[in-house]
């Protein structure tokens, strides 16, 4: 049985489908087997350029009966270049259009980065440049306060396209500074998170603010091995405290690790299309982790972060953009 969060009194399975970085042409069968082996929760994005395929796979398993649409909780986020006021609804509906549905269980402010518009028809998703075919293509950032963005959101609220709001890659200090003028209160926090990451200030901001955590990455580097943002000799997988605790329970390395992030109270998101490991990253309810091996993983934490905004848009974007101290 999947476990649950609350997030201002909806429940959100605890564990979700990750959809970034699965392609196009996989990730409507990827979503449809993980419909049909109890998946509910779906995290999608418009940068992730699949949600068209994504709500492909939706339907299919509505259609054939596997679940329907009030059973599922889909969440979306808002890409940088549509931070301006006018263009978040659009943004939205775009998002809601081509998953082929009429609202969002969660949406969330992707970063907290404001990049200058880019129109649909130019180009979708946008990604981080202004102009790739520029001679020197860089990131164009965009005067656009937070709370003009967060007011938008607000307004999708209100308007019944979503149901619930929240934030993404925020700090603690933006955290505070959002609730100082937040109408609706942000209902999620979804960052990275993983043993070498482990982020407890953060998280512990977070619960005195009653906001709900999601962990991405939950397994750490995995998912930035294909894009040389991390190295196969950093995977948390391998670690002995890991590996004794998957002896002593039965369970993957991959499942203990998951369930480190369930008992710390964050939903996780794992990244799969492979049927298999699609049942086994659901499979966290039959066993627990005793004090001290949550202790002893959570040792592990390093403070590697794999998704920097300062280091990757310098190497792949031509533009230093910080957003960690």
């Amino acid at each position: 049985m999947n476990q649950v969060i609350n997030v201002t009194g909806q429940q959100m399975p605890a564990v979700g489908l990750g959809l970034w970085k699965i392609d196009q042409d996989a990730v409507a069968e990827a979503v449809y087997q993980a419909i049909k082996v109890g998946y509910r929760h779906l995290d999608s994005a418009a940068d992730y350029g699949n949600e068209r395929q994504v709500g492909v796979g939706i339907a299919r398993a509505i259609a054939d009966g596997l679940c329907r649409r009030e059973d599922l909780w889909v969440t979306s986020k808002l890409w940088n270049t549509y931070h301006r006021r006018e263009h978040v609804e659009t943004a939205c509906r775009k998002s809601l259009e081509d998953l082929g549905l009429d609202y969002f269980d969660l949406y969330l402010v992707h970063f907290p980065i404001a990049l200058s518009y880019v129109d649909f028809e130019e180009r979708y998703p946008p990604e981080w440049l202004f102009d790739p075919a520029a001679q020197n293509p860089g990131m164009q950032l965009d005067a656009v306060p937070l709370s003009e963005t967060w007011g938008a959101m607000e307004q999708l609220v209100q308007t019944g396209l979503v149901r619930q709001i929240g934030v993404c890659n925020y700090s603690a200090s933006l955290l505070h500074d959002l609730m100082s003028y937040a109408r609706i209160k942000p209902a999620m926090l979804q960052i990275e998170s993983h043993p070498y990451l482990t982020q407890e200030a953060l998280l512990r901001t977070a619960q005195h603010y009653d906001i709900a955590v999601t962990a991405f990455s939950p397994l750490g580097a995995l998912s930035y091995l294909s894009i040389n943002m991390a190295s196969s000799k950093e995977s948390v997988l391998t670690e002995p405290v890991v590996l004794a605790a998957a002896e002593r329970t039965g369970a993957s390395a991959a499942q203990v690790v998951l369930r480190w992030g369930l008992q710390r109270g964050t939903a996780v998101i794992p990244k799969t299309s492979n049927p298999q490991r699609l049942k086994e990253n659901l499979s966290l309810s039959d066993f627990s982790l005793e004090d001290d091996e949550m202790a002893a993983i959570s040792a592990l934490n390093c403070n590697r972060r794999f998704n920097d905004p300062g280091v990757f848009c310098e190497s792949a974007f031509n533009t230093f953009h910080s957003i960690y101290d």
